[in-house]
């Protein structure tokens, strides 16, 4: 899709309130994939996709059969010398997925995309088919033999974090052609079923009034201030969810069904190890951050919705008013351009480092913001490749909550941008360090516009949409893994019906939320459209973990006389070349420590403390 053809789409035309409210946003930038590629037909594309091809032939080729004796050597026959040509090839394939990928999210709907994007993820698997022997013959290498490679070879050594991280993987290693068995057939298992759902989903439209929305819409409907038109989508929402649970319950079922066989073949103890292994945290600190979230449960959901139902003036919230508005909240849209200045100002404030690289998204159209017919619903960063620069997706409709998500993505953006000075092979960070930034952006952002606000009522809104985001980034995300985790222990006994999948959703919800908000008939299918179910199986922790990191690192930055800000970049700049222990030490912040959780949870405490003051006051 050209740039042309995306402006003349900026705005999602539905009826006459949607336009007027897309006018008081103002207009509202598209992403400029060109600066990947100029299209999927140019010739700088076909030639990456060709030269990509020959490059992956010809590493097999050179170095296949022959890691061990290069691991004796230096230079050119060096074990180095390949790790450069492999992040080389590792560069190029990625930005090339990527132009595919992010072409796709811009509209799903359209049919050469969709193609566009299937085909070019079948020609790199087949060329990620000619480069598997590499990790798994590098990990067969013995350790003292890699060691004393790492200290002779300069060029070995500089991916000593790149390597020593491999070796991780090294248990749950399959022999060759089974792990290639296993990367031809992910085109056909969990990336079909991963597609199928992503477009199933951006095709569903959710009749509110005669008006038939996109998710995102529907979805926003929930944090307006009219009771009955939050009903009236929730209603929506349900209904169109239960016409299509068939198909959200197959792609479930096989999904499950097809992780557990993995790591069945690989040899983990438990449903979540491969993703604890992944985030390189360890099963003992991720379980010991869940207890805490349960145990708090009454302290912070239980105790805040008590307190919200009594605001709206109900004994008890229907499922669709936990979202809303207080009454204090003001009701006008923000337009993108006072979006842009609130977040580049909190940045600024806090290191002008951090807004001049976060600007950059803004001047240089790396940000994709209208809602559209199509386009991918929710809001992601995208760090492409170190050669090129990541790129933004939000969906903008100018609530309040729509500036904290547009801070928490260009958080990763500038993590992302400060990261790819690693290369391609060692700026990746896992899941649970890589909401930090993101995290940690939101609240540099909540926290400029709280101490800029004096009017009472005004604070308390401020304050109440804070500590809903915070129990929906800690509370309902440890929910989401209890949820899942009972959904694949339960399939390990057999395929799971439309109606189980909802009993152990209603079953977490319920004990999460608490006896404040009512949970009706229509609920039970809210599942079927958690994205991170199906992409990234147990990804959802990582987000407590950010959070609950974040208010204990700003508790750090609060108190810290100087030097903080140089400390918080050098932790964003490893990427993923330490571990979370090694980079949050320089702050005395130590995640397996028990009592870290607790620090984190008490700041959210804290808040609703300040809420109840303010309430009585």
């Amino acid at each position: 899709m050209s740039p042309t053809s995306l402006h003349q789409s900026l705005h999602f035309s539905a009826g006459p309130a949607t336009a007027a409210a897309n006018a008081a946003l103002g207009e509202l930038p598209a992403w400029k994939l060109s600066d990947l590629y100029p299209s999927a037909t140019s010739t700088a594309f076909t030639g990456d996709m060709e030269k990509a091809g020959k490059l992956a032939i010809a590493f097999e080729e050179k170095w296949k059969g022959k890691l061990a004796d290069a691991a004796t050597k230096t230079g050119d026959a060096g074990i180095g010398a390949a790790l450069k040509d492999y992040e080389a090839l590792d560069d190029i394939m990625g930005r090339l997925g990527s132009f595919a990928g992010l072409t796709y999210f811009s509209n799903t709907s359209d049919p050469a995309n969709g193609k566009l994007y299937g085909d070019v993820q079948a020609r790199l698997t087949d060329y990620a088919a000619h480069l598997l022997f590499f990790p798994l013959e590098l990990n067969r290498i013995d350790d003292a033999v890699m060691d004393a490679c790492m200290a002779k070879d300069p060029a070995a050594g500089h991916y000593r974090p790149w390597l020593v991280d491999l070796r991780k993987d090294k248990p749950y290693q399959l022999d060759d052609r089974l792990e290639q068995l296993f990367l031809e057939k992910s085109m056909t298992s969990a990336a079909a079923f991963n597609r199928l759902f992503d477009e199933t989903m951006a095709e569903l439209r959710f009749d509110i009034d005669g008006e038939k929305v996109p998710l995102e819409v529907a979805l926003n409907m929930l944090q307006e201030q009219d009771p009955e038109l939050r009903r009236k989508a929730a209603m929506a929402l349900a209904a169109t969810f239960k016409a299509n649970l068939r198909i959200f319950t197959l792609i479930t079922n096989t999904l499950a069904k097809d992780k557990d066989i993995a790591d069945r073949w690989r040899g983990f103890e438990d449903i979540a190890d491969s993703r604890h292994l992944a985030n390189r945290v360890e099963r003992e600190v991720v379980d010991a951050l869940a207890a805490a979230v349960r145990e708090a449960y009454p302290r912070l959901s239980h105790r805040y919705y008590k307190m919200k139902a009594k605001w709206l003036g109900m004994e008890q919230m229907n499922f669709w008013d936990r979202n809303a508005p207080l009454p204090e909240t003001p009701t006008a849209l923000i337009p993108w351009t006072e979006a842009r200045e609130t977040v580049l100002s909190a940045y600024g404030n806090f290191a002008p480092e951090m807004a001049d690289i976060a600007k950059r998204f803004f001047d240089e159209e790396w940000i994709d913001a209208p809602v559209r017919p199509g386009k991918a619903p929710g809001a992601f960063a995208h760090p492409t490749v170190p050669s090129a620069h990541p790129y933004v997706l939000v969906n903008y409709m100018g609530k309040p909550r729509d500036v904290m998500t547009l801070a928490h993505e260009l958080g990763h953006g500038v993590h992302q941008v400060l990261a790819g000075g690693q290369g391609a092979l060692m700026c990746q960070t896992p899941l649970t360090l890589a909401e930090t930034a993101s995290v940690f952006g939101e609240m540099l952002t909540f926290r400029a516009l709280l101490d800029k606000t004096t009017d009472k009522r005004e604070r308390k809104a401020m304050l109440a949409q804070k500590v809903e985001d915070m129990i929906n980034t800690v509370v309902r995300q440890i929910a989401f893994y209890e949820f899942e985790r009972k959904v694949h222990s339960a399939r390990k006994n057999g395929e799971l019906t439309s109606d189980d999948i909802g009993e152990l959703w209603l079953s977490v919800q319920s004990e999460s939320l608490g006896p404040a908000i009512r949970i009706s008939e229509g609920y039970e299918t809210y599942w079927a459209y958690i994205p991170h179910f199906i992409h990234s199986p147990f990804y959802v922790y990582a987000y407590a973990f950010g959070d609950c990191l974040v208010n204990s690192l700003y508790a750090v930055y609060q108190n810290a006389e100087q030097g903080f800000q140089a400390k918080y970049f050098e932790l964003l700049k490893a990427g993923g070349t330490k571990h979370h222990s090694e980079l949050l030490k320089p702050f005395g912040l130590d995640a397996t420590d028990p009592s870290f959780w607790s620090k984190g949870l008490s700041m959210i405490e804290g808040l609703i403390d300040e809420l109840e003051a303010l309430d009585k006051g």
